[in-house]
């Protein structure tokens, strides 16, 4: 088995999305610097950020919220860069 190929415009765009929304927003001053943001990023990008080749969906299913379950609370995420939205009980 190989190592499959990446096309080089998914490289491109999976490239920009992290430069645009993570790392355009913080100071990396070494590689162990960049591992810690890049770590928080990739949960926040396979759980909350919709991605159009998967139909504004996720990569990892979310569960639809009912209306019973409580007011929307912002949760903060790559280090407060990004607040994605959940409903939660009170």
């Amino acid at each position: 088995m190989g190592i499959s190929r990446i096309a080089p415009e998914h490289a491109e765009r999976v490239i920009g999305t992290i430069r645009r929304e993570c790392l355009d927003h913080v100071m990396v001053f070494n590689e162990a610097d960049l591992h810690r943001h890049m770590k928080s990023f990739v949960p926040y990008d396979h759980e909350s950020r919709t991605h159009l080749w998967l139909a504004k969906d996720t990569p990892e299913p979310r569960p639809a919220h009912s209306l019973e379950l409580g007011p929307f609370v912002a949760i903060s995420s790559v280090g407060g860069l990004h607040h994605p939205y959940e409903r939660r009980a009170t």
